[in-house]
């Protein structure tokens, strides 16, 4: 049984959804804007990846509860495969949307006039189906695999294992017999090449050669240039670490023929990109830069409003209190 470490894991968890949930609200937000008014084929790539991000982190709560009950399943059967299905099928459709994105700015560079005549939004909307479709049949196997064998111990996805002498606990998506290794670990491998190992070549070398003539144009503004060199690099940065321990854990659980004990670890790399993401929607979007500047303009002016407001009442209360001491001190006068 994979063991995920609570407090490790529950910190990622809690970092990813604090972080990553309103940053992609923001992003989300000025995404639909941007598209209502003139949408573009990288604006619609960026909002997949967010739609993406949000709903991966709305079930992000089912896996804190797992590890909460020390990654036992006491929810609803359900929501075991439904969770599992969501969390895999989002992870690798943003593998796709950011490859995606790497094709659009490569051949933004490479090729701008051929590129800006051909440039549809219509192309990224279909891109974007195409993707959802291709991850939804790929990760299907999440509920297919409890289908295999329903005679072995791990029947409908919920695995029942020996807890005690006594009493029996359910893990969800574990424990697989015999007869769901030897269909599982080859649909892994196959994630890991079709899904991780093909867009990771193909975004490498679109963001390679956007990096190689970005720094070869003069006329472009430095800071502009020097921003795009970095979100290049950064994508490609996250792009490996954060999805790249995981797909490496199908390899390995190929090779061994077993589930690696470390899985669960590997996914939590995976699981810190929904809060990455909104970094790239930064430095890829002016429109994003705008909204998190409008934001925080209005936060700023709400907090000096606030001061302000503070101020004046401690202002009032200090005349008061000066008045009261004076009407005090005469009425002690007339007293005596």
């Amino acid at each position: 049984m994979q063991e995920c470490h609570t407090g490790l894991c529950l910190s990622v968890y809690i970092i990813t959804f604090v972080l990553g949930f309103p940053a992609n609200i923001l992003a989300f937000y000025t995404f639909c804007k941007k598209v209502r008014q003139k949408p573009t084929p990288i604006d619609i790539l960026l909002l997949n990846l967010t739609i993406s991000d949000l709903l991966f982190l709305l079930f992000l709560p089912f896996k804190m509860q797992e590890v909460l009950n020390g990654m036992v399943w006491d929810m609803p059967y359900p929501l075991c495969p439904l969770s599992g299905f969501i969390f895999y099928i989002t992870i690798y459709n943003s593998t796709f949307s950011l490859t995606a994105v790497s094709v659009e700015r490569y051949l933004g560079v490479a090729f701008p006039i051929q590129h800006s005549l051909k440039r549809r939004p219509l192309y990224a909307v279909a891109a974007n189906i195409f993707f959802w479709i291709f991850t939804f049949l790929h990760l299907s196997i999440v509920y297919i695999i409890p289908l295999i064998g329903e005679d072995s111990p791990t029947v409908h996805n919920v695995s029942v294992i020996a807890a005690t002498d006594v009493s029996k606990t359910e893990v969800c998506y574990e424990n697989f017999s015999d007869a769901q290794l030897r269909v599982l670990l080859p649909v892994r491998l196959e994630l890991c090449v079709v899904l991780f190992f093909i867009p990771l070549i193909i975004c490498s070398f679109c963001y390679i050669n956007f990096i190689r003539i970005l720094s070869k144009l003069q006329h472009i503004d430095r800071r502009r240039r020097l921003r795009a060199i970095g979100m290049a690099l950064g994508t490609l940065l996250v792009f490996a670490l954060c999805f790249g321990p995981y797909n490496v854990s199908h390899i390995v659980g190929f090779i061994t023929w077993r589930s690696p004990d470390w899985r669960d670890k590997a996914l939590l790399c995976s699981t810190f990109n929904a809060c990455l993401d909104p970094l790239i929607f930064y430095f890829s979007s002016s429109a994003v830069r705008g909204t998190v500047g409008s934001v925080m303009k209005g936060v700023k002016s709400r907090l000096n409003r606030c001061m302000s407001c503070h101020m004046l009442q401690a202002l009032r209360r200090g005349i008061n209190k000066t008045a009261k001491d004076k009407e005090h001190t005469q009425e002690e006068i007339n007293t005596i």
